[in-house]
C-alpha cells in the first residue's frame, strides 16, 4: 500500500535539487486528508528555498515550520527538516529555528517531548543501524548553546555543511541508509510526534500503523524485561539486580525465577536498615550454654555464618546445579558496608579464582578462606521509588548487572478492566510528559491498576494508588508536575 510519506522519502533519497520547492510542496500536501486531517494544514507550513545564491547560509533545506513564522528570514520553534547534501541522501532532523523556541517553547521545554524523540532515535539505531549509529538525539532540545558532539559530527561527516551551520539547533538527526525502510520509520515517527504535539493524531485509517510505530519506540522508553532476560543475564553475569518502580512485580519475578528456573535451589532474604556485615557475611554471635551446677546458663560468642556463607556452602554441595540467593529490597541497607571486603569476591568473570581471608573460622567448607562458587548466583530486587534508603555506590554497581522492570500495559490488559486500563494510560502518560528524569522511575507499576471488574479496580485505585501519589506529593517527589498529579487524584476520588 502506498504511504503518504512516499513523496517525502523519494526526495530524501534523491540526488537532485531540481524543482526543490515544488516537489516539497507536493510531498507536504500528500500528508493531509490521508494520514492527517485536512485541518492539520493550518499548523504547519513549508520553507524550502531554491538556493540560487540568495540564502546567506549556503545550506539548502526543506522545513516544516510553525505557520506564525514569516515567509523568509530566521524562523522559530519546533520544525521537521531535511538537508540535501552531495553524494548521500538528505539528513532527516528535528530542529529548533535560529530565531528561538517560540512559539513552541512549552512543547520543547516539556520533558516528554525530549523523551519521545530520544526513544525514537534509540529505536532507529537498534532497528536500522546494523551495528552503526544512524540516529542521535540531544538530552535537552532547548539547550541551543550545545553543539552536536564531535564524535557524531565525525560519524556523520558527509553532512558537515548542515552540522556546521545549524549544529546547535539540531536536537535529533537520522542519516538514511540504502534501504528506504529506516527512512520511512524515521519520517513517520518524527512527524507523528510533531503533529501530535500540535493536537493532530493520524486519521483512523492509519491508527494501527501509528500505534505500531509508537509501540516500537516506546519499547526503548519503558522496555519490557522478561523472566528469560533475567535468567540469561544471571547465567552470563551471576550477579544481577532488578530495579524499577513500585508495583511492577520485581519480587514476584524473582520468586518465580527461584521456583521455576532454579527448581527451588536457593533462598530469599530481605535487607533492611539494620542489616549488618555479620548478618550477611558472618561474624560472632552469642551462644547459650550450660555453665555447670543446678542448670545455670551462660553465654559465649562463636563464629556464625551469614546468609552469603550459607548460600555459598549450599552451592558447594552440588556444583552441577546453580543455586540462587535472592536479596529482596537490596538497597534498603548500605550494601557497601554490608559487603565490606567481601565485595572483592563479586566479580562475575575473574581472571583467576578469588579468595577472601575471614576474621574467624566458620567451619566446613571454607573455614577461614571464603570463595564464591561459580554456581552461586545472586539476584537483588530494588524499588527505585524509595528515596529514604542508601544509593548504591559505583563499586557495587560495577559488580552487578542491572535490568529495569517498568509498568506494563499488557499486564493491565490481561488482568484488568477498562477502568484500570484508562487510569493506567493516563497516569503513565502524565509521568512521561512531565516527570524529570529523576522522577520518571517513580511511575507506579501495573499492580495498582488490576481488578477484573470495575469495583475491584476502583477499590485498588483508591486504597493503594491514591495513598502512594499523596505521599509523593507530601514528600515533594513530583513537585515539578504536582498540579497534573492533583488533577489525576481528583479524578480517582470521584470514581
Amino acid at each position: 500500500m502506498a504511504s503518504p510519506f512516499d513523496s517525502l522519502v523519494d526526495i530524501t533519497h534523491s540526488t537532485t535539487m531540481d524543482a526543490w520547492k515544488e516537489r516539497n510542496e507536493k510531498a507536504l500536501a500528500a500528508l493531509f486528508g490521508t494520514r492527517y486531517a485536512k485541518r492539520a494544514e493550518n499548523i504547519v507550513k513549508l520553507r524550502a528555498p531554491e538556493m540560487k545564491g540568495g540564502n546567506d547560509s549556503g545550506v539548502p533545506y526543506a522545513a516544516y515550520i510553525h505557520p506564525s513564522n514569516a515567509d523568509a528570514g530566521a524562523y522559530g520553534g519546533m520544525s521537521f527538516v531535511i538537508f540535501p547534501v552531495e553524494g548521500a541522501p538528505c539528513l532527516v532532523a528535528m530542529v529548533i529555528g535560529t530565531q528561538g523556541l517560540a512559539p513552541d517553547e512549552t512543547i520543547l521545554g516539556r520533558p516528554g517531548h525530549a523523551r519521545k524523540i530520544q526513544a525514537t532515535c534509540a529505536w532507529l539505531n537498534h532497528e536500522f543501524g546494523r551495528g552503526k549509529q544512524v540516529a542521535w538525539a540531544k538530552q535537552d532540545p532547548t539547550r541551543v548553546d550545545i553543539d552536536v558532539p564531535a564524535s557524531i559530527q565525525k560519524a556523520f561527516q558527509v553532512y558537515e555543511p548542515p552540522l556546521r551551520r545549524y549544529g546547535r539547533f539540531l536536537y535529533a538527526i537520522y542519516r538514511p541508509m540504502d534501504d528506504r525502510d529506516g527512512t520511512i520509520a524515521a519520517v513517520t515517527a518524527m512527524l507523528d510526534i510533531m503533529f501530535e504535539e500540535r493536537g493532530h493524531t493520524p486519521l483512523k485509517e492509519f491508527e494501527a500503523d501509528a500505534g505500531a510505530t509508537r509501540s516500537a519506540w516506546f519499547e526503548h522508553l519503558m522496555p519490557t524485561t522478561a523472566r528469560s532476560d533475567v535468567v540469561g543475564l544471571l547465567e552470563a553475569r551471576r550477579y544481577v539486580i532488578i530495579q524499577g518502580p513500585p508495583g511492577t512485580g520485581k519480587t514476584r519475578m524473582a520468586r518465580e525465577i527461584l521456583a521455576q528456573d532454579y527448581a527451588g535451589a536457593g533462598q530469599t532474604i530481605q535487607f533492611h536498615p539494620n542489616t549488618t556485615y555479620e548478618n550477611f557475611v558472618g561474624g560472632l554471635a552469642p551462644l547459650q550454654e550450660s555453665t555447670g551446677g543446678k542448670g545455670a546458663l551462660g553465654f559465649r560468642f562463636a563464629p556464625k555464618p551469614g546468609s552469603l556463607i550459607e548460600a555459598a556452602t549450599k552451592a558447594c554441595e552440588d556444583p552441577a546445579r546453580n543455586y540462587l540467593l535472592h536479596i529482596d529490597e537490596i538497597n534498603r541497607a548500605d550494601l557497601g558496608k554490608i559487603l565490606g571486603e567481601a565485595i572483592y569476591l563479586f566479580e562475575p568473570d575473574p581472571e583467576s579464582p578469588r579468595e577472601l581471608s575471614l576474621a574467624y573460622d566458620f567451619g566446613k567448607p571454607f573455614f577461614r578462606k571464603l570463595q564464591l562458587p561459580n554456581n552461586l548466583h545472586v539476584l537483588g530486587t530494588m524499588n527505585s521509588a524509595d528515596r529514604s534508603i542508601a544509593i548504591l555506590d559505583v563499586a557495587v554497581r560495577r559488580r552487578f548487572a542491572f535490568l529495569s522492570l517498568w509498568p506494563s500495559l499488557k499486564v493491565v490488559e490481561d488482568h484488568g478492566c477498562d477502568l484500570g486500563k484508562k487510569a493506567f494510560q493516563e497516569l503513565v502518560s502524565t509521568f512521561i510528559e512531565h516527570a524529570t528524569d529523576e522522577a520518571l522511575p517513580l511511575v507506579p507499576g501495573h499492580s495498582y491498576f488490576l481488578g477484573k471488574d470495575e469495583e475491584r479496580a476502583r477499590t485498588n485505585l483508591q486504597t493503594s494508588l491514591v495513598p502512594l501519589l499523596t505521599e509523593y506529593l507530601a514528600q515533594g517527589y513530583v513537585s515539578g508536575f504536582a498540579e497534573p498529579i492533583r488533577a489525576y487524584l481528583q479524578g480517582l476520588e470521584s470514581l
